[in-house]
C-alpha cells in the first residue's frame, strides 16, 4: 500500500509541475491526488475509524490555513476596489531607470512582507505600465519584482502562503521570523538588484503617452486612504492578535474582515446600488482567487496521508542517511521549490520533521521559511508572483531563465549564506 501512496502521490506531484504543457489546472489535479491517497488509505488498513479520524485532524489544520487565505485576500481586494494602493504608488516618481530599480525594489520588498508577494507582484507589474512605455524595460523591471516580492514575503508571517503554513503550524512565531529572516531576505534581494542598478545607470525612464483615463473607481481621496490604512492595520495586526489572546490568526483575520466590513456598509451606506455595488466586500469575495484556495486544500490533504501513513518520515530519515547535513538539505529543498510548487515541499517538510525533534523557531523551520520562499525565484514557474508576472508581461520561461535566472540563483545562495553565517554567530 505505501509504494501505490508514494507513487500516486508522485504523479499527482508531477503533473501539478507541468500544469502548463498538459493543459490540466493544478487544482483540478491537488483535489484528485488527495481523493486518491485517502481512498487508497482507507481501503487499505482494517481500521477505518482511525483513518477517519486521522482525516478530520488533518481537516482542521488545513481550514484554519484556507480561512486566513481568504480573508486576507478578500481584505486586499477591498483595498484594490477602492484603488487604495495608489497611496503608495503615487509616490513613485523619478526620471533615471536605475534610481527608479531601487525605488521599485524596496518598495515591493516592504509591501511584501505587509500584504503578501502574490498581490504585490499584481499591484508593481500593474504599475510599471503606467511608469514606462519600453516593454524589454518593463520585463526586465518585472523579474525584479518577482524577486523582491518572494524576498520581502519570506520573513514576515503573511507575506508568504508558506510562511503562513509554517506560522499557523506552530513551526515559526512572528517576531522570531522576522528577526532571524530579514537580513538574509534583504541581502537575496541586494545583490541582483545591484548587479541590476548598476547595468542600467545613465539611461531615462520612458513614460509612456497620457490618456484619457477611464477610471471606473468612485471612491473619494478620504475613502482610498481610510480604506488602505485600515486593510492594512488589521493584516498587520493578527500576529499581535495570535500572541495576546492565544487563537489562532484566522480568527484573528475574520474579526478584523468583519469590521472592515461593517465600516465599508456604513461608509457607503448614502450611495446607490450602482455607485457602491463594485466596492463592496460583496463583490471582492467573488474577485479572490478561489482557484488557489482549492489547490491549498487539496495538496494539504495529500500530504497529510503521507504524514499519517509515515511515509514523511522515512524519506526524512533517508536525506539525514544520504545528504547528512541539515542546512545542504534545506537548500536543496529551496531549489527544488524553483521547478515545483514550493507550497506541496513546505507540506512535506512539516511532515517530514516534527516539533518533538525540531521545536519552534529552530533553524530548520526559520530557513526552510528562507529557501522555500526565495528559491522560486530562480525560474519563473517557480512561485506565484512569478506566474503572475508570466501572466501579466507575457514573459517567455527561457527569457526569464536567461536575464533573471541566474542573478535569482546569486541572490538565493548568497542569503543562503548569510543566514546560516548569523546563525552560527547568534547561537
Amino acid at each position: 500500500m505505501l509504494t501505490l501512496l508514494a507513487a500516486i502521490f508522485f504523479i499527482a506531484y508531477a503533473a501539478i509541475a507541468l500544469e502548463h504543457p498538459l493543459k490540466i489546472n493544478k487544482s483540478a489535479t491537488a483535489l484528485i491526488g488527495a481523493g486518491l491517497l485517502w481512498t487508497v488509505y482507507a481501503l487499505g488498513t482494517d481500521k477505518p475509524t482511525m483513518v477517519s479520524a486521522e482525516l478530520g485532524e488533518s481537516l482542521m489544520g488545513t481550514a484554519q490555513i484556507v480561512f486566513f487565505l481568504i480573508g486576507a485576500m478578500t481584505i486586499v481586494e477591498v483595498v484594490d476596489a477602492h484603488d487604495g494602493f495608489y497611496v503608495i504608488t503615487s509616490r513613485i516618481k523619478t526620471e533615471k531607470l536605475s534610481k527608479l530599480m531601487w525605488l521599485v525594489g524596496f518598495v515591493t520588498f516592504f509591501l511584501s512582507a505587509i500584504l503578501d508577494n502574490l498581490t504585490t507582484t499584481i499591484v508593481m507589474v500593474s504599475l510599471m505600465k503606467k511608469l514606462l512605455d519600453q516593454h524589454d524595460d518593463r520585463l526586465l523591471f518585472a523579474g525584479i519584482i518577482v524577486i523582491a516580492a518572494n524576498a520581502g514575503g519570506a520573513w514576515t508571517p503573511i507575506g508568504d502562503v508558506t510562511t503562513t503554513m509554517l506560522w499557523i503550524g506552530g513551526q515559526i512565531t512572528s517576531l522570531s521570523i522576522m528577526k532571524s529572516v530579514f537580513l538574509a531576505s534583504m541581502v537575496s534581494l541586494l545583490v541582483p538588484l545591484a548587479i541590476t542598478a548598476f547595468l542600467l545607470q545613465g539611461r531615462d525612464v520612458v513614460a509612456p503617452q497620457r490618456t484619457a483615463s477611464s477610471l471606473t473607481c468612485k471612491a473619494t481621496h478620504f475613502e482610498k486612504t481610510l480604506m488602505f490604512y485600515m486593510g492594512l492595520g488589521i493584516l498587520v495586526a493578527v500576529p499581535a492578535f495570535k500572541g495576546l489572546t492565544g487563537l489562532p490568526p484566522f480568527m484573528g483575520i475574520l474579526f478584523g474582515l468583519g469590521i472592515l466590513w461593517a465600516v465599508g456598509d456604513l461608509m457607503h451606506s448614502g450611495k446607490t446600488d450602482d455607485d457602491k455595488e463594485h466596492l463592496t466586500l460583496v463583490r471582492a469575495l467573488t474577485k479572490i482567487d478561489m482557484g488557489s484556495i482549492v489547490f491549498f486544500i487539496g495538496i494539504l490533504l495529500a500530504v497529510a496521508t503521507l504524514e499519517h501513513t509515515h511515509i514523511l518520515s522515512s524519506l526524512a530519515q533517508w536525506l539525514d542517511t544520504v545528504v547528512g547535513r541539515l542546512d545542504v538539505i534545506v537548500v536543496i529543498i529551496g531549489l527544488v521549490s524553483a521547478i515545483v510548487d514550493n507550497v506541496p515541499l513546505v507540506a512535506a517538510s512539516m511532515g517530514m520533521y516534527h516539533l518533538a525533534q525540531y521545536p519552534t523557531d529552530s533553524f530548520l523551520w526559520e530557513f526552510v521559511a528562507y529557501c522555500a520562499g526565495t528559491g522560486g525565484s530562480i525560474l519563473i514557474i517557480g512561485s506565484a508572483s512569478g506566474v503572475a508576472a508570466m501572466g501579466l508581461e507575457k514573459i517567455h520561461f527561457f527569457w526569464y531563465a536567461k536575464k533573471i535566472g541566474g542573478l535569482a540563483l546569486v541572490g538565493y545562495l548568497a542569503g543562503a549564506l548569510v543566514y546560516v553565517g548569523q546563525y552560527h554567530l547568534t547561537h
